[in-house]
């Protein structure tokens, strides 16, 4: 009971945000429930952020009926390679990733996996249905375009396409962390499937050490290469998309998570309300600390009768929260 106490005292030293925090003093607080179809929905999401500029991967088209599935051949005809995946999922559940096409009816995966049109189909019939949704409601198949990771991240991944997640409070960035697939995860950049989740300094964009089935480690398990000490390309301009996100859907708290293209740079895939709590093992930081002096920044720029832009929001946060910094 002692050893139990002395964590705990030990995490809230160290500023660590629990999950009935999170929940209730930052999601309730901050994030409109009216508010939550916009980052639900990835079609949503997608088609707010196209109107506002934002980067993401380009749709190819969505499949909503059973009967739209005959559409499939006229949506995929151009593309060799595609991506599909539900509307409504979570954890990458559901998702194909095509690579390449083989032969007259058959697709390779980017496994090497051979699937037929019908299994693709069949795959398309599941995710209408909602076996994959939020809440097992019906849902819609997303066709869009696949993502094409950097090279820099060929020597730290494990196949699959490494995404960065930035956690933005009330327009602030205040952590950032690069999940990159395992062969444990089967190439998909999934934590609780057993990605390897990075630490990254807000103000350089340089990774930190990992964390992976929440134990620390300096290198990836499947190529034995140091995941620390990286300069992630582009910097400037994945906080720039991330930080955007606060006024594209209004919610206070959320997770922003993107991807480095290698021929289109940074794009968004996709946004969370209610974004996990492995980042603080991955940063070895706590969440709520930065939280508060974001509150408590707002509260005077309130009191003072001013607000901040993008830019000047992304400055305070990469000069608060640098860790090679300090």
């Amino acid at each position: 009971m002692l050893s139990l106490i002395k964590t705990w005292k030990a995490l809230n030293k160290k500023g660590v945000m629990g999950i009935n925090q999170r929940n209730a003093d930052f999601i309730l607080k901050y994030n409109k429930r009216s508010n939550y179809p916009l980052v639900d929905d990835k079609i949503l999401t997608k088609q707010k952020a196209i109107k506002a500029g934002i980067s993401v991967p380009e749709l190819y088209g969505v499949i909503q009926t059973e009967h739209d599935i005959s559409k499939l051949d006229e949506i995929i005809k151009d593309h060799r390679d595609f991506v599909i995946k539900p509307a409504q999922g979570s954890g990458g559940d559901g998702i194909i990733v095509i690579a390449d096409r083989y032969g007259v009816d058959r697709y390779k995966t980017v496994s090497g996996r051979l699937m037929r049109h019908n299994e693709i189909e069949y795959q398309l019939s599941n995710i209408i249905t909602g076996l994959y949704s939020l809440g097992g409601m019906r849902d819609s198949a997303i066709i869009e375009y696949r993502v094409k990771p950097d090279p820099i991240f060929k020597s730290i991944s494990y196949e699959g396409v490494p995404d960065l997640r930035i956690i933005v409070l009330l327009g602030y960035p205040i952590m950032a962390m690069l999940r990159l697939p395992t062969r444990q995860s089967n190439g998909k950049a999934n934590l609780h499937q057993g990605a390897i989740g990075v630490g990254v300094d807000l103000a350089t964009g340089t990774t930190l050490n990992g964390s992976w089935f929440n134990e620390q480690i300096v290198s990836h398990p499947d190529t034995d290469n140091n995941v620390s000490n990286i300069q992630l390309p582009m910097w400037d301009k994945f906080i720039h998309l991330a930080t955007s996100c606060y006024e594209l859907v209004d919610l206070g708290y959320i997770g922003v998570d993107l991807v480095l293209d290698e021929t289109k740079g940074p794009l968004i895939l996709e946004l969370n309300a209610r974004p996990g709590l492995n980042i603080q093992i991955a940063n070895d930081v706590g969440l709520y600390s930065r939280a508060h002096i974001v509150e408590e920044h707002i509260a005077l720029l309130k009191r003072e009768k001013r607000t901040e832009t993008v830019e000047e929001r992304i400055a305070f946060s990469m000069k608060h929260f640098s860790v090679l910094d300090k």
